[in-house]
């Protein structure tokens, strides 16, 4: 299978930690958003990444659904637990951090497609104030500890990605803030060597 991302998107990140997780190998693809000839726009009409390429069936996207796509190749269990509390604590925690990383990536995005002059402070606020609410969730109540042998699910994925993203784009300012949320992501990193193995540079 072939994953069609960017090398700093923390949703490509995000399906590539999960395909480790699953024990799963994709070839990855460069792609190019702002490229209308990028076949991009012919695999999801969006033009959007992550897209999951396979052989024996259409395109799927986006992250959610490919990674709901890979923990059922991988028996189900892996990445979203089963049922019960823990699956919806599990997906109530991706929705949060694809929901940062979303606010941060819309940020970027005012500077990348708009000139300076024709920057909406007030949409750069209001994406800034859903990043600063996250966090402040996060910090209050971050993920729940857990032994280095313990498996990972994409609610803790889906977050790491997202305060990666933040290191890369916002030069790690949250950090100063969340001491708790930083002690937490330095623990996943030590429990999930796929973090660190698909860090991006910038």
């Amino acid at each position: 299978m072939k994953l069609r991302s960017s090398p700093l998107s923390p949703f490509g990140r995000k399906v590539k930690i999960g395909a480790i997780l699953c024990d799963i190998h994709l070839d990855v693809v460069p792609a190019d958003t702002t490229d209308p000839a990028d076949s991009l726009r012919e695999q999801n009409p969006l033009g959007k990444i992550p897209v999951l390429l396979r052989e024996d069936g259409p395109a799927i996207y986006d992250s959610r659904v490919i990674v709901e796509y890979l923990d059922m190749v991988a028996g189900g269990g892996v990445l979203i637990p089963a049922s019960g509390e823990d699956r919806i604590a599990a997906l109530t925690m991706l929705a949060l951090g694809d929901g940062i990383s979303d606010a941060a990536l819309l940020q970027i995005y005012e500077s990348r497609f708009r000139d300076a002059d024709t920057h909406s402070a007030r949409w750069l606020d209001h994406q800034a104030g859903k990043v600063a609410r996250g966090l402040a969730a996060l910090e209050a109540a971050p993920p729940q500890p857990l032994p280095v042998s313990a498996a990972a699910h994409i609610g803790e994925v889906a977050v790491a990605c997202a305060l990666g993203y933040l290191d890369l784009r916002f030069a790690g300012a949250w950090r100063a803030g969340h001491p708790a949320l930083v002690a937490w992501l330095d623990a996943f990193a030590a429990r999930v060597p796929a973090f660190e193995a698909t860090t991006p540079q910038a």
